[in-house]
């Protein structure tokens, strides 16, 4: 019976975790659109690729599947060198030289 409660529990966590993310996400679409430089709009376009991270494990752990945790690596590392890429072209104007 605890085993149940504590599954029961578990889902409702995920769950709650998922529409908290899926909010911030929201929220810094919006720095994206009104930021008012354009690092603030790279730092909120990090953000949401963190959130997105997030969420797709916490989808791994919601459906029990180990395919959306290499997912969510594969996203940390597009997010990443996009970030990288993003702020030199912000800094420097170009990205390769």
């Amino acid at each position: 019976m605890s085993d149940l409660v504590g599954l029961v529990t578990l889902d409702a966590v995920v769950a709650a975790a998922v529409i908290v993310v899926s909010a911030l996400c929201v929220f810094c679409s919006y720095r994206v659109i009104r930021g008012p430089t354009n690092p603030d709009r790279v730092v909120a376009l990090d953000a949401i690729a963190t959130n997105v991270v997030a969420i797709a494990v916490l989808f791994a752990i919601q459906t029990d599947r180990g395919l959306f945790i290499t997912v969510s690596l594969v996203l940390a590392i597009i997010g990443f060198i996009a970030t990288v890429a993003v702020a030199k072209f912000v800094t420097e104007g170009e990205v390769i030289e």
